[in-house]
């Protein structure tokens, strides 16, 4: 008899079907693909949906106590963003995805590098200094510094 050939199946689906046998704990994968839109950039660093309870609660890691308390104050408002079937949201301190090296500890993309005019007026800047590897060093920071401020940011 021959085979009859089929569409392959979008492997989406399949894993979904799979995580459905774990009733609302099986759709965390939802909520974490839903998460960083619904509630920002800056919530999405500083909160994490770690797993959800039997009773259909979201619980939600917080990067501590003070995080915890001050979005559970607009914990509905966050499950009307999700917009799945959501019972409530609990937010608890705990571990929380740590955020990219560049945006670790500013909150923002890494600066661009400095350009080569950037660094032709940075070794100026620092032409006056006798020491060699400060002078180097100096520039170096100089021309870092005109780069970001050469996008509108702050240079401080």
């Amino acid at each position: 008899m021959p085979r009859t050939w089929r569409e392959p199946e979008r492997i989406g689906a399949a894993v979904r079907r799979q995580l459905a046998r774990f009733g609302d704990a099986g759709r965390l994968g939802e909520v974490v693909e839903a998460w960083p839109a619904a509630v920002g950039e800056l919530l999405a660093r500083n909160a994490w949906p770690a797993r959800i309870a039997r009773d259909g609660t979201l619980i939600v890691h917080t990067k501590d106590a003070v995080w915890a308390f001050e979005l559970g104050h607009r914990g509905a408002e966050i499950v009307s963003r999700l917009a799945l079937d959501l019972k409530a949201v609990k937010f608890v301190p705990g571990p929380v995805p740590e955020a990219t090296l560049e945006t670790a500890e500013t909150g923002r993309p890494a600066p661009p590098p400095p350009t080569v005019e950037q660094l032709r007026q940075g070794e100026e800047l620092a032409a006056g200094i006798a020491d060699e590897e400060l002078r180097k060093r100096v520039a170096e920071a100089a021309a870092a510094s005109l780069a970001s401020g050469a996008d509108g940011r702050s240079v401080w």
